[in-house]
């Protein structure tokens, strides 16, 4: 699966690179990847946001055809077709779904990248890599703490535990120095870890973290589509979604390593701040005012080229 992928993992991986080699710390390294990441992703976020106002435009057309057709829900989906025939939108356009689906791609380079220090932040040969987590491998099997999920992220327990693995590999001089001089901690906390659920300690505060970013993001989510778009906000399906995403991602921050979820926690607070952004510069309804604005224009301009032709085909 990571061969089938890799395509998506080398402009990431060279992107944090470049950066680890201007900032020479792993921890900011990664911060300022997930930064760039994001606004290479805002003008989905705009796209995203444009289209969320023309849906909500839409929704009293759609209440009414649903209400009409409520019985024959062939003839429902032919008139809510036309309607959007009529209004050019485009559920799988850029202001629909396509800009989520562009994300998916974008989210599994970054992955890779993560969970790949050595390949893609270091550099290291293919053989030397090969050997280091060889030997992590047989090292964490002989201790009893390989697990399936272990070989996700084999490359981090590379740097859990380099002085050992780096005595086993037998790797040259260079790759050893190359991988001793690489500080795998930020804040105090150790990248590579896996906090435990059943153990509290200071590691926890990164889970936390993720989860109250996820939390503050979908919540401001929720409240923003309830007052753009009420009907859709009834919907039970969008508020348990608002929280259990945050959930899930607590969970998930005590299955990843803790670099993954500084990630996370980075990546959520980003997109909080380009919602409220957004929500300023594209308001729905400024959005919306725009959008009457355009279409007004257009039925004018088509209403003037037909008396211009009805002109032109009575010799006037």
């Amino acid at each position: 699966m990571s061969n089938f992928f890799s395509f998506l993992y080398i402009p990431f991986g060279w992107l944090l690179h470049w950066i680890y080699e201007f900032l020479g710390s792993y921890g900011w390294s990664l911060i300022l990847f997930t930064v760039l990441v994001r606004l290479l992703m805002f003008p989905l976020s705009v796209s995203q946001q444009n289209g969320s106002a023309k849906q909500a435009r839409l929704q009293p057309k759609i209440a009414k055809i649903r209400q009409r057709y409520a019985g024959n829900q062939v003839k429902m989906n032919e008139e809510m077709q036309k309607l959007y025939d009529r209004e050019n939108y485009n559920m799988m356009s850029i202001s629909g779904c396509l800009p989520l689906l562009i994300q998916f791609p974008i989210i599994i380079g970054l992955f890779g990248v993560i969970y790949r220090p050595l390949t893609y932040v270091l550099q290291i040969p293919e053989e030397s890599v090969t050997a280091l987590t060889g030997a992590a491998q047989s090292m964490m099997e002989a201790a009893g703490t390989w697990t399936t999920r272990s070989v996700s992220f084999v490359e981090v327990s590379v740097l859990n535990m380099k002085d050992e693995v780096i005595a086993a590999a037998g790797v040259s001089q260079d790759v050893a120095n190359t991988i001793q001089n690489f500080d795998f901690n930020f804040l105090g906390f150790p990248l590579g870890e896996v906090p435990e659920f059943k153990v509290p300690s200071y590691l926890w505060i990164m889970p936390v973290c993720s989860f109250l970013s996820s939390l503050l993001t979908g919540i401001y989510t929720f409240l923003r589509q309830r007052k753009l778009n009420p009907e859709m906000a009834k919907n039970p399906m969008m508020g348990c979604m608002s929280f259990f995403m945050p959930l899930f991602s607590l969970y998930l921050s005590f299955q990843f390593p803790v670099g993954i979820s500084i990630y996370w926690t980075m990546s959520n607070l980003i997109a909080f701040a380009q919602m409220v952004l957004l929500n300023h510069t594209h308001a729905p309804e400024k959005v919306i005012a725009k959008q009457m604005i355009k279409e007004e224009i257009y039925r004018h301009s088509r209403e003037n080229n037909v008396k211009q032709i009805i002109r032109t085909q009575s010799g006037e």
